[in-house]
């Protein structure tokens, strides 16, 4: 079955990759991928900003690291 001898021949290619995850406390970069693929998406749909403060402010604004107070009425 070559299926099956393929997924072999990736575990085997993968092995440290898969044991080091184990090593580490079971850390992984889930979540800082995550995030660059938000400002990626968010960078492509701005199409190019002329002010980098306000690319900035959006960046931290969808990544969660701005928060906005309600506005008082």
């Amino acid at each position: 079955m070559p299926e099956i001898a393929r997924l072999g021949r990736t575990l085997k290619q993968w092995k440290d990759a898969y044991l080091a995850y184990f090593d580490t406390g079971r850390a992984s970069n889930g979540g800082t991928e995550s995030i660059n693929g938000l400002i990626e998406l968010h960078r492509r749909i701005a199409r190019g900003f002329r002010n980098r403060a306000n690319y900035r402010l959006r960046m931290l604004l969808i990544g969660g690291g701005l928060t906005v107070p309600p506005p008082q009425v």
